[in-house]
């Protein structure tokens, strides 16, 4: 599902503000990611995951430069070795995910259940790829919007820096083939309660 060159920014004329500065498009995204992160914090840790809270997400994350903001999948794309769904099942999907998410979110009983519902969350929301942008950066808001939900503290996964993105992506690319150790390490790693 992972590309080692996952950070790929539109062209200008792809976004709102017909922006073409790399560096000011990625100033744009990342406040709209803070912003996005804040309205998870913000949120009753005892609200239902829901179709309409993902879009909102992605909406609030995205809708300052881009149309798509807070809108489902409506072209095919291709990601690292693997094509994601179709454009037409990502509804469907979403909704199985969400109603699956919110039952392991409502059985976890201890430590080891939270990390594979976090997991699971994270994973099963970039395997979708439900947007056409900014999957992997709304599936870790996903995913600490259930951290918060189990009193743990939002994780990173990985910073831009270094050798960690590498290690994530790996570790994606190991749960692509069915090999979900690596991205569980990861996740207890960094799983810290409040």
């Amino acid at each position: 599902m992972i590309e080692d060159n996952t950070n790929w920014t539109p062209l200008p004329d792809d976004n709102l503000l017909g922006l073409s500065d790399k560096n000011l498009i990625n100033e744009y995204e990342a406040k709209g990611i803070a912003a996005a992160e804040f309205f998870v914090i913000q949120l009753d840790t005892e609200a239902i995951i829901t179709s309409s809270l993902i879009l909102e997400i992605h909406n609030i994350a995205f809708r300052e430069l881009y149309d798509w903001a807070g809108k489902w999948r409506t072209t095919r794309i291709i990601v690292g070795q693997l094509e994601p769904p179709e454009p037409m099942q990502v509804p469907q999907l979403m909704y199985q995910f969400i109603d699956n998410l919110n039952y392991k979110i409502k059985t976890a009983k201890d430590k080891n259940d939270h990390i594979d519902c976090l997991v699971y969350a994270h994973y099963e929301f970039v395997r979708i790829h439900p947007f056409n942008n900014g999957n992997g950066r709304t599936g870790r808001i996903l995913m600490n919007l259930v951290a918060l939900k189990f009193g743990y503290q939002p994780l990173e996964l990985y910073y831009r820096e270094g050798d960690s993105r590498k290690i994530y992506i790996s570790a994606m690319k190991s749960a692509d083939n069915g090999d979900f150790e690596p991205l569980r390490n990861l996740i207890a790693k960094e799983l810290l309660p409040f």
